[in-house]
Formats: C-alpha cells, sequence, structure tokens
C-alpha cells in the first residue's frame, strides 16, 4: 500500500493553488481571447513546478513496478531526461519505452542508447568500461564559447556567474586527469576570448627526457 508523500491539508492547498493556476490558462491571439484547455502555458514559473509534480507522482505511482520488472540497475531523472542502466539479458530497450509510454496519454518516450559504449546525458558523456564509468563533460554541437564578456557594462555578479558555474563543474564532476585537463583548458580558453583578463591555457607537454 502507497503511502501520501504530503498531508492531506497540503495536498488540498496544492490542488487549489492548481487549479487556480490551470483555469487562468489563457492567452490572445487575432484579438481574440482563447483559453488552453491542454498543456501549461510556455514560460510561466508555475509550469515546471506542476509538470514536476506530475512526473514525480507518475514514478511515484509506477517506478517500482517497472524496476522489479525490467531489473533496471539504476534510475536517473533531471526534468525530463532520464538514464536508465539496465541488463540487455532481462529486457530490452523497446519494451522500455512501451511500458512507459502508456503512463500517461499526454506523454510519449523516445530512446537513445550508448554507442561505442557511450553516451551523452545532459552535460556528461559516460564512457562504460570493462570495469567502471569514465566520464567528461559534453557540449552539444552547436556549442559556442560565448558567455557576458568582461568588457561589457553587466553587474560583475552576472559577468562571473559564468565563471563559477564552469569551475564548479570543473571541480564537482568526477573527471580523470586527462578529461580534466582538458576542461581546464577549455575553460581558460572561453574565458580569454571573452576578454577575461586571463591568458590562453597551454598543455603542459613534458619535455623529452635525454
Amino acid at each position: 500500500m502507497k503511502q501520501n508523500l504530503v498531508d492531506p491539508q497540503t495536498q488540498h492547498e496544492l490542488m487549489r493553488w492548481y487549479e487556480t493556476i490551470t483555469k487562468q490558462n489563457y492567452f490572445t491571439y487575432n484579438n481574440n481571447i482563447l483559453i488552453q484547455k491542454e498543456g501549461l502555458a510556455m514560460g510561466a514559473p508555475s509550469s515546471s513546478l506542476i509538470a514536476e509534480f506530475l512526473l514525480q507522482h507518475i514514478e511515484h505511482q509506477h517506478m517500482a513496478r517497472l524496476s522489479k520488472k525490467h531489473k533496471f540497475i539504476n534510475y536517473f531523472r533531471n526534468v525530463y531526461d532520464i538514464l536508465i542502466i539496465f541488463d540487455p539479458n532481462h529486457s530490452n530497450i523497446q519494451i522500455i519505452i512501451a511500458d512507459f509510454n502508456i503512463l500517461h496519454p499526454n506523454i510519449q518516450f523516445t530512446a537513445k542508447m550508448e554507442e561505442n559504449k557511450t553516451i551523452n546525458y545532459i552535460d556528461k558523456t559516460i564512457h562504460r568500461t570493462p570495469s567502471n564509468w569514465k566520464t567528461a563533460i559534453y557540449r552539444k554541437p552547436t556549442f559556442t564559447d560565448t558567455i557576458i564578456p568582461y568588457t561589457s557594462n553587466h553587474p560583475s555578479q552576472h559577468k562571473h556567474a559564468a565563471v563559477k558555474f564552469l569551475y564548479n563543474r570543473l571541480h564537482t564532476h568526477d573527471l580523470q586527469p586527462d578529461e580534466f585537463l582538458q576542461e581546464e583548458n577549455t575553460i581558460q580558453n572561453i574565458l580569454y576570448n571573452n576578454s577575461f583578463p586571463i591568458q590562453p591555457h597551454k598543455p603542459h607537454h613534458p619535455k623529452p627526457q635525454k
């Protein structure tokens, strides 16, 4: 028997908040006022919260059953990106996707399998080795090294926010030494190309021994 995650009073307040928000889900188009009957308003601060509530509710209702059926080794979700580690000897991705796609009529999942024992998940590249995992920082092919330039008139905290993020990611991701140095080199070049007071970092090549 499943237990409620929140007390009845909180559930009641959340439902009242949800009904108030969704009943005011209107917009104008061609001088007409329209009401959006399905889905959530794009860009509204409440939309991400409601979507997260729904996904957590679906997980709470179904994930234990699905995990047991398909013998998931592990399951991770970040917003709407899901990473599942499973044993192909016990299940296959087509059956898993078929089960996921009947959880809710308005939610459809697609899947991407690893290639050459490697898969990209959010900002990580995960490489499966015979005995362990190796991770690296992943950037999309459309990535540019543009951040707020140091010479701009933005507040300094805005300009340094990206710098803090890049170095925080560098030191919190479990990177191999070579991947760490490569990412450090990338960060320093991003800063140099955006006029931050730093010289571009050059990889260290040890001198050949005589």
